[in-house]
């Protein structure tokens, strides 16, 4: 079974990606442009299997499209390179709404009252194999590389955090003995940022990761790939436990590629 979806796999990430597949990679994932010709190459057989494995549903009216898959996969497979993977195998499928969408939540007070509220999402990763995301909020994070935001890497973000059966910000790591620096060093990040936080300030990380962990660990995964620089100066500690997670180094190829320009 396994070797079986190994050759399989190996037959996938071969494949030449098809050029107008490859012009969609190009116009809309502008941290594509910022990669080595051996990461594009890597980069497009990871899309290959994604696209072969995962489900695409529209919502709300969407029509789905070769350019809302290929963005969406390409986008998910940047956390993929360098990495052994299994292509996020909890997730089933991928629903895409046209804009932001309204969702049920339910919460839980502390005198044990439960109520539901209505929110407006622009992405969420369930543990029941499903990821759901805005196409307007993905467009938008594109649009703009370093601006801090990309719904896409925050929501599969969360979905590496899963892989583990726990969803609290510490993702499966290659070595037992990375856990302790992984704990120490997040942990006392995520704290950092509480305070700011409380003291009215702001940080490049984004508010949001104060929420929970797992919150911080999809924010700064954001903040990783979008402000590589910025993160790494200010959270040096941070930037180093995510690049040896994502095997990636953002900021230096942010400082590679900067004559160049990008969207």
């Amino acid at each position: 079974m396994f070797e079986l979806k190994g050759r399989r796999r190996r037959r996938l990430r071969e494949k030449p990606l098809p050029p107008e597949w490859l012009e969609i990679v190009r116009r809309n994932v502008p941290y594509y442009r910022r990669l080595p010709e051996e990461d594009r190459r890597e980069l497009h057989g990871h899309v290959q299997v994604f696209l072969a494995e995962k489900h695409f549903e529209g919502c709300g009216g969407l029509e789905l499209t070769e350019e809302i898959r290929v963005t969406v996969a390409a986008h998910a497979c940047i956390l993929l390179l360098h990495r052994r993977t299994d292509y996020y195998p909890k997730l089933k499928s991928i629903l895409i709404y046209p804009h932001v969408y309204v969702a049920r939540n339910v919460k839980r007070r502390q005198n044990g009252l439960v109520y539901e509220q209505d929110e407006t999402r622009s992405g969420e990763s369930w543990d029941r194999g499903m990821l759901v995301l805005s196409w307007e909020d993905v467009r938008r994070s594109a649009a703009d590389i370093n601006d801090g935001h990309n719904v896409v890497l925050h929501e599969f973000a969360h979905q590496l955090d899963q892989e583990d059966g726990e969803i609290d910000g510490a993702p499966g790591l290659p070595r037992r003995s990375r856990y302790a620096a992984w704990a120490r060093v997040l942990g006392e990040e995520y704290e950092r940022l509480i305070r700011t936080l409380e003291q009215h300030r702001r940080d490049v990380i984004d508010d949001y990761g104060a929420t929970s962990p797992a919150e911080f660990f999809a924010v700064v995964t954001e903040s990783f790939f979008t402000k590589p620089i910025p993160l790494k100066n200010r959270h040096p500690e941070l930037y180093e436990q995510l690049r040896l997670f994502y095997q990636q180094d953002p900021a230096a190829l942010e400082r590679e590629r900067a004559p160049e320009g990008f969207a």
